[in-house]
């Protein structure tokens, strides 16, 4: 009777003992499940540019340019040179039309900042009322030729100056490959690059370019978007 006894209390002391030894090995070598890690926010991806072309409209050029940003859903900026409006009166109506940003040029490419103030606001008052009498609205950017410009000019003008951070050098280089080579080469995200339309050069190396960045992820958009008050 004591034999057995004996053998039942041995019986619960081991089955204790594996108990015991079940739960140690869990706490050992079972890892605890790890708290929730919330996943990192994705980087900003965004990268924004803006195409802007001085001196036109050209009526060979301008309207081959407005036909591939069209094609492509490319907004652009132009800065237009008065003494180029008339007779291209229908590029400027098109140009509204399609979205894009019309500025003011002065109306002949001078340095302003060697003419008398009152030159300067003739020319430019000169400028906006022909673009007005086109798109309705008088602009609200200007670029002066050369980016010559000065403080004093600016209030006199009533509107926001817009220079580039981006030249493409295209009046200098002449060359579809030399002109998209140098734009690629420096263009970033918030870039403005400054080409004209009056150089059948230009026109196809600014379309190249369009098609390069939009691949590398680029939004193209007006230059009134990229100007930081």
């Amino acid at each position: 009777m004591k034999f057995k006894q004996s053998i039942r209390l041995l019986s619960v002391i081991l089955a204790a003992d594996l108990f015991l030894l079940a739960f140690l090995i869990q706490i050992i070598f079972i890892p605890a499940p790890s708290a929730a890690v919330s996943a990192p926010e994705a980087p900003r991806t965004e990268k924004y540019v803006a195409l802007t072309f001085d001196d036109g409209p050209d009526p060979i050029h301008t309207p081959v340019l407005l036909d591939g940003l069209k094609a492509r859903g490319i907004p652009a900026t132009f800065f237009l040179m008065g003494s180029s409006i008339p007779g291209n009166e229908a590029i400027v109506a098109r140009m509204k039309a399609e979205g894009h940003l019309i500025g003011n040029h002065s109306y002949n490419h001078v340095p302003l900042t060697k003419a008398k103030t009152s030159a300067v606001c003739q020319a430019l008052d000169r400028t906006s009322t022909l673009i007005q009498s086109i798109t309705g609205s008088a602009p609200e950017y200007m670029r002066p030729p050369y980016g010559d410009w000065n403080e004093e000019l600016e209030c006199q003008a009533g509107m926001t100056t817009v220079l580039w951070s981006v030249d493409s050098l295209d009046w200098k280089l002449k060359d579809r490959e030399r002109i998209v080579k140098r734009v690629l080469k420096d263009v970033e995200d918030g870039d403005i690059i400054l080409m004209h339309d009056i150089f059948g050069t230009s026109v196809s190396a600014a379309l190249e370019l369009a098609d390069i960045l939009q691949k590398e992820g680029y939004t193209f958009v007006t230059a009134d978007e990229l100007l930081i008050d």
